[in-house]
């Protein structure tokens, strides 16, 4: 999913920053090509890559078998914490950017 980055936030991931954030965040984190790849509870994979300056690109997987609702939610939690100390908004902010894009066809 395509994520806006706040203006003027991009020094705050710039260069090896975003890599350093995942690994405190996920505890994990390795580079697969342009992408940082880690995972965390019941996301298997946790995939970033920054587009440009102002959109950052996360996808994730889920692993496979039983999981507590727990563990789902502090999953959802962690990585919702890690995307709003990446692009510098709160996940209210996202949703609606991402609505507002959505209505404008974008």
């Amino acid at each position: 999913m395509d994520y806006d980055i706040k203006k003027g936030w991009f020094k705050n991931i710039d260069g090896d920053l975003l890599e350093k954030l995942m690994a405190e965040t996920f505890g994990n984190v390795s580079r697969e090509g342009e992408a940082l790849v880690s995972s965390y509870g019941v996301l298997a994979r946790i995939e970033v890559r920054v587009a440009s300056k102002d959109r950052m690109e996360i996808s994730t997987a889920n692993r496979q078998g039983e999981m507590g609702d727990d563990e789902i939610l502090d999953s959802k939690r962690r990585l919702n914490a890690f995307a709003e100390k990446a692009t510098g908004f709160d996940a209210k902010a996202r949703m609606k950017r991402a609505q507002d894009k959505a209505k404008k066809g974008l």
